[in-house]
């Protein structure tokens, strides 16, 4: 991710540099909702995450050679092995997308 250094504008911090968290190319449809239907063991259900998660899931899908409905069975079945389960599994989603992000798994 290429961030570009810049003085903040009207409404910044005046004088002050800061990292501008867009990155040139941003693409604001990363952030549209997108939904899709997905079984998770053995359940159909519906879930809605922005478009950018679901291309994070499609990597680690990839990586895991298996689909997205099984990602998605594996963390539904371990949050309920391990914590009893979860009240907003889509929020849980999102963490695990940015935590595999900070820290992505060596493949061997």
């Amino acid at each position: 991710m290429q961030a570009v250094k810049r003085t903040v504008r009207a409404g910044g911090w005046p004088g002050k540099h800061c990292i501008d968290p867009f990155k040139a190319d941003f693409d604001m449809l990363q952030t549209q909702p997108v939904s899709r239907s997905v079984r998770l063991n053995g359940f159909s259900t519906c879930l809605r995450l922005e478009a950018v998660y679901w291309g994070i899931l499609e990597q680690i899908a990839a990586v895991n050679q298996c689909s997205i409905s099984a990602v998605l069975s594996y963390v539904d079945r371990e949050v309920h092995l391990r914590q009893g389960g979860v009240r907003n599994f889509s929020g849980l989603i999102r963490v695990i997308c940015v935590a595999w992000l900070l820290d992505p798994p060596s493949v061997r």
